[in-house]
Parts: structure tokens; C-alpha cells; sequence
């Protein structure tokens, strides 16, 4: 079986951090991985795609439109965007805070999400000002793409648990920086 895994954002919201620790995670359960990014102008916030394949007989790293079964969006304009992509049963977990394009002005995130309430059958909208309070201090907008791998974990859309991405971030990350993604892991758990 293959496991179809889209992840979206702006640049610097850590979009392609979160799919190695997906791919790795995979990898450490032995599933076979291919993963590519799309990453245009992202050092000054534009859109950043990862698509990560999980599964045997996977020989491209490019997720066909309408075949992802999951889509993780950091940003909800970008979830709407990346929309053709999700599969009719596929699950988008997304969360609610709107980042502006460099010169715009009026982009609020309650549009986004009012359109993917009206298309989308299994969403998961996270609330940030809620994923901010609930962190006790612990959760920072430099976390939130590792807050949104433990709210799929915990919606299932991975073909490993938790517990692999808790061993995998250490593994990956420097040592300083442990505690802080663990936290905002945990906070990104609860959030469902």
C-alpha cells in the first residue's frame, strides 16, 4: 500500500524539515520513501511543496493530482492551492493562520477556510491562537510544522505512530533544539 503525503507552506515555515522527519520516520519502520520538493522564491515566503511517497512500487517522488491521501498545510491559502491534489477521501490537516503575500493587503485566513469546509469531507483545522495558549510557553511559529506532524500522527494519516517521531527528531535535529519540537509535537497532538 502507498501512503501519498503532501506538505505545504510559505518559505521559512520549515515545510521541507517536515517531510525528512516523515520520510525518516517511514524509513525507520522500513517502509521504502521517495520525496521531492517544489520550492519557488522560498526565501522570500513563497510557496514551498514537499511531497513524500511511502509504499513499495513507488518510483516517482511526484504525488499525481487527486492521489494524496493526506495534505498538511501550514498556511491556509496554500491548503487551498495545493487542494486539487488531495485525494476525495484524503484528509487535510491545516492551520488557521493567514500569512499575507509580500504586498497584499485584506487576506484574512476565514475565507481559506470557509472554502475548505465546503470541499474538503475529513478537515482538521488548527486552531494557533488555541496551539499557542495550549503549549504552556513551549510552542513558538518556528515549531509549528513539527505541531502539524503530531496532529496527523494522531489522526492516523501515518503508517508509523508518535513514538517513531519522537525518536526521529532528536536523531535529525541539533540537540538544542529537543526539547522545544518534542513540546510543540506533544501540543500539536492534543490539538484534535
Amino acid at each position: 500500500m502507498t501512503h501519498n503525503i503532501m506538505i505545504a507552506g510559505v518559505g521559512g515555515q520549515g515545510t521541507v524539515l517536515a517531510s525528512k522527519l516523515i520520510a525518516a520516520s517511514a524509513m525507520k519502520k522500513g517502509y521504502s520513501v521517495r520525496t521531492t520538493e517544489t520550492i519557488g522564491m522560498a526565501q522570500r515566503g513563497g510557496i514551498v511543496v514537499s511531497h513524500v511517497r511511502i509504499g513499495e512500487n513507488v518510483f516517482s517522488p511526484l504525488i499525481p493530482l487527486g492521489k494524496a491521501d493526506a495534505l498538511i498545510a501550514f498556511e491556509p491559502a496554500e491548503a487551498v492551492r495545493q487542494l486539487p491534489y488531495l485525494s476525495e477521501q484524503g484528509a487535510l490537516i491545516v492551520c488557521d493562520s493567514a500569512i499575507s503575500p509580500a504586498g497584499s493587503s485584506g487576506y484574512t485566513s476565514s475565507i481559506m477556510i470557509d472554502y475548505l469546509k465546503d470541499n474538503v469531507k475529513k478537515l482538521f483545522v488548527i486552531d494557533s491562537r488555541r496551539l499557542t495558549e495550549q503549549s504552556e510557553g513551549k510552542f513558538n511559529q518556528k515549531t509549528l510544522n513539527v505541531a502539524l506532524l503530531g496532529a496527523a500522527a494522531e489522526c492516523g494519516i501515518f503508517p508509523f505512530d508518535i513514538e517513531i517521531l519522537k525518536q526521529v527528531i532528536p536523531e535529525m535535529l541539533a540537540q538544542r533544539f529537543w526539547e522545544l519540537n518534542l513540546a510543540s509535537l506533544e501540543t500539536g497532538r492534543r490539538m484534535l
